[in-house]
């Protein structure tokens, strides 16, 4: 292992001191490095130059966000009024009125079902498409990464604490998997809510600053002494990983694309301060970068209770507490400002935006006046790159049990995704990906 550069940098709470770089061979960076450093471009078929994954870890509750009952029983429907949308005919809860007021830009799911009723089956099948195997597939990310290749910054980054997880485990397939490798996992960036940005598996080594990284020489010795650690078997790709390396640590286009602290205050304060907000901020920054496939999770953990964890949408109990006074407002805001940014910069035509979890919540109220786990319905949210915003897709019956229209599972979103990608079913079939995934055609 080998740490590289040390540096300070502002941010809207002072000087602090940012992460930036740690080579090492068993790392996914590393990995990263070695693949095959094509350069990055957009297919002309695809309709998507860059994919935002928002990734709901935990499960919000169907009917008290995008898919109100309010015709439903007591015991079903739910303290929370309904109110209508821009789009004529279509109602959210009173949790969402700035994502209400944006509705025409994007699109809702209502129809979704999954195979797996916990946290992390269900969250690899929302990762990759397939159940929990031996044989790990790719995530998506992963899929759109490998077909798109990359340039300064990896193809593929995850935004969050770190890869999503319950307390015993976390989410398989989250990455490469067995098919493409570790080349293809994601960076993982944490954003946290005062808009500092750290890099777990980047570090620095002190006495190294920016100045010092311009000197050529210097920086490749300090790769040569990485070079000598590694296993005589991954020598013969370390040239190309000095040239990444060297790439990325010398990038301003990089750096900059990763400090938060450029944004104006009032960009900042417009999504939020909170973790997810200040992410979601990052994913426009790392969209202008023209990353091919940003993850953003609104948490590491998915319960919303439990001690030492970041509050995921779990809401076991006291979720008619915790959507009012937490995490409808936070996404409220940090979402539509998202959308708000994308649209006025002129990016959200070619940026695939998908909002959803890996299930919804029990339809009836549970004895302790919440929701528990529900694969049997829930839904989506999509905007930008090539959907047809406006509309909703699917729909569950009257008390949000079931689909009553055509069921939409967590492939069909990967195969959408890579479609909308320009991964095309004479492409998906060449790198042996998303094998029986359907299109959901009603968002072309």
């Amino acid at each position: 292992m080998i740490e590289i550069g040390e540096f300070r940098s502002r941010t809207c709470g002072g000087t602090t001191r940012r992460s930036f770089l740690r080579a090492g061979a068993a790392l996914p960076f590393a990995a990263q490095l070695a693949s095959e450093g094509r350069v990055l471009a957009a297919p002309s078929n695809a309709k998507a130059k860059s994919v935002v994954f928002v990734w709901l870890w935990g499960a919000p509750s169907h009917l008290d966000t995008f898919d109100p009952k309010p015709e439903a029983p007591d015991a079903y429907r739910g303290p929370f009024a309904n109110i209508a949308t821009r789009t004529p005919g279509v109602h959210f809860t009173e949790l969402l009125p700035r994502t209400a007021a944006r509705s025409h830009l994007f699109s809702v799911v209502r129809s979704h079902v999954t195979h797996d009723g916990a946290h992390p089956g269900a969250g690899t099948i929302g990762f990759c498409g397939y159940k929990e195997s031996q044989k790990k597939p790719p995530s998506f990310g992963a899929i759109v990464a490998r077909h798109r290749g990359s340039s300064v910054l990896p193809p593929y980054i995850m935004l969050g604490r770190g890869v999503p997880r319950d307390i015993q485990r976390t989410v398989s397939s989250h990455g490469g998997g067995d098919l493409l490798g570790r080349a293809y996992d994601p960076l993982l960036v944490n954003c946290k809510d005062d808009s500092t940005v750290e890099i777990p598996s980047l570090k620095l080594m002190k006495g190294f600053t920016p100045q010092r990284l311009a000197d050529r020489r210097e920086l490749i010795s300090q790769l040569d002494g990485l070079k000598r650690r590694l296993p005589e078997e991954q020598f013969d790709e370390w040239d190309l990983q000095q040239q990444q390396a060297y790439r990325m640590l010398t990038s301003t286009e990089s750096v900059n694309a990763l400090d938060l602290s450029r944004e104006k205050l009032a960009a900042r304060e417009a999504y939020g301060h909170t973790a997810f907000g200040q992410s979601l901020l990052l994913a426009r920054r790392l969209v202008e970068a023209e990353v091919p496939y940003v993850h953003v999770n609104w948490s590491e953990y998915v319960e919303a209770c439990t001690p030492n964890t970041d509050f995921g949408w779990d809401t076991h109990i006291y979720n008619f507490d915790m959507l009012p006074n937490r995490h409808c407002p936070i996404f409220d805001r940090a979402f539509s400002a998202f959308l708000d940014d994308l649209h006025n910069r002129g990016l959200l035509n070619q940026t695939l935006v998908v909002a959803m979890g890996e299930f919804g919540r029990t339809p009836k109220i549970n004895k302790r006046a919440a929701r528990d786990h529900w694969p049997q319905c829930y839904f989506s949210l999509w905007a930008g790159g090539g959907v047809r915003a406006g509309q909703v897709v699917g729909a569950s019956d009257s008390k949000g049990e079931h689909p009553i229209t055509r069921p939409y599972d967590p492939l069909a979103v990967g195969t959408t995704i890579a479609e909308l990608a320009g991964i095309n079913s004479v492409v998906r079939n060449e790198m042996n990906v998303l094998s029986g995934g359907e299109v959901i055609h009603e968002l072309l």
